[in-house]
């Protein structure tokens, strides 16, 4: 029976992926009574919940195959799925309690099985109820502080890091992002999917920009070549699963290494969709102040928070003996900070114009609503990418935000 699973890879469905737990995996008890259902929604996987009905236990199997669900245009190596399983195990010894704990990698079914989070919600999904987590800025900021410093030059032997680059070169998902987040939202590719009312402004503001064509071809580049930190790669709303008072990170399958920005930027990103999600879709004008001011605050504290972790965990644990030189730590910070912003501009701009949207916007129901949205998203957005160098703490990310929410 387990010879059908040692051959060759096809991709699974709920059957095969009860056979594959029974057969495979030593997690279930004997009498275990077990069912499974299909839940990936996403662009990328199959993802399987198997649960022993008779026992409570669950698992969740993850398969990776060879061409993404969104679409037959992008081949993926399945080799992704290897990074995943890998930078969760090192993730979870990094910073304990914010990543699900994975028991198994197949490397003939591209599958990793991990920790069932089903009492978690995913972010984007609570945000858009418009819920509220006061504990989430301080979680995610100390994850990425660790994840991001302790997998750097700065703290790591440099040979060892330079291995960790190599095991972690991941050239299809890289060239997803190059495409999709650095390249096609800034001109008119045929691929970019632009809502109907916001086509002009984008036109006028963001195709006919050569300063901002310029901006973002240095963005790509240094993406592409500074290998700083070990990123998650895809750090948004959609990749946090969250309650009350717990966070955890799923979906690393972009990770590589690249400047450490890039992961800080995404999480602010998500969370002004969050924002002009909020702005037009809460109808109560102290329900909407309220989940306004929680986001605002939310997103200057990610910044200052990662500030002041950073600056602890550098303290503690820098060993390159060039990056104690006085004033390395502050010049290292900046960058990043720079970088943060620029990637939180990239962001807003491509999930409004490039092919891949974000519910927060595509659920705001009226047209001219949603166009104003976008409208904000972008500006927002392309400020960031413009003014990077000024950008160093969270009240300078949410003045931009004010801004443009109170001018349109």
């Amino acid at each position: 029976m387990m010879s059908v699973f040692t051959k060759e890879y096809f991709t699974m469905k709920e059957e095969d992926a009860i056979l594959y737990a029974t057969t495979k995996l030593d997690i279930f008890a004997e009498d275990a009574e077990l069912s499974c259902k299909e839940i990936g929604d996403g662009n990328l996987n199959y993802v399987f919940k198997v649960i022993d009905e008779k026992n409570g236990k669950s698992i969740i199997i993850k398969q990776a195959g060879p061409v993404a669900r969104i679409s037959d245009e992008f081949k993926l190596s399945p080799d992704r799925n290897r990074i995943e399983s890998e930078i969760l195990k090192l993730q979870f010894d990094i910073a304990p309690g914010f990543v699900p704990k994975v028991y198994h990698y197949d490397p003939i079914m591209n599958c990793c099985v991990m920790d069932d989070l089903s009492d978690h919600e995913i972010m984007r999904t609570a945000l858009l109820k418009h819920k509220k987590f006061p504990l989430f800025a301080d979680h995610i900021s100390t994850f990425m502080a660790k994840t991001l410093l302790l997998t750097s030059d700065v703290v790591m032997e440099h040979k060892q890091k330079k291995e960790l680059v190599k095991s972690f070169i991941n050239p299809e998902l890289c060239e997803i992002t190059e495409d999709l987040v650095y390249t096609e939202p800034f001109y008119d590719c045929p691929r970019n999917d632009v809502f109907e009312g916001t086509l002009d402004f984008v036109k006028e503001q963001i195709w006919a920009d050569k300063a901002l064509a310029l901006e973002t071809a240095k963005l790509k580049f240094e993406f592409m070549t500074h290998a700083q930190s070990l990123l998650h790669g895809d750090l948004h709303t959609g990749s946090i699963f969250i309650k009350e008072d717990s966070t955890k990170v799923i979906d690393p399958e972009f990770a590589f290494y690249g400047p450490a920005g890039y992961d800080i930027g995404n999480v602010i990103a998500n969370l002004i969709f969050a924002h002009a999600n909020a702005k037009f879709m809460i109808s109560d004008d102290q329900e909407k102040m309220d989940q306004l001011e929680y986001l605002e605050n939310t997103i200057i504290d990610v910044v200052d928070l990662y500030k002041v972790k950073f600056n602890t965990l550098f303290d503690e644990n820098v060993l390159d003996r060039t990056a104690k030189s006085e004033g390395f730590k502050e010049y290292y910070l900046d960058s990043i900070l720079r970088d943060t912003a620029a990637v939180a501009g990239l962001e807003l701009c491509r999930r409004i114009i490039g092919l891949a949207h974000v519910k927060d916007i595509t659920s705001i129901t009226n047209a001219e609503s949603r166009t104003l949205a976008e409208k904000i998203c972008l500006s927002i957005g392309k400020t960031y990418i413009l003014e990077r160098d000024s950008i160093k703490d969270g009240e300078d990310f949410a003045k931009v935000i004010r801004k443009f929410s109170q001018q349109f």
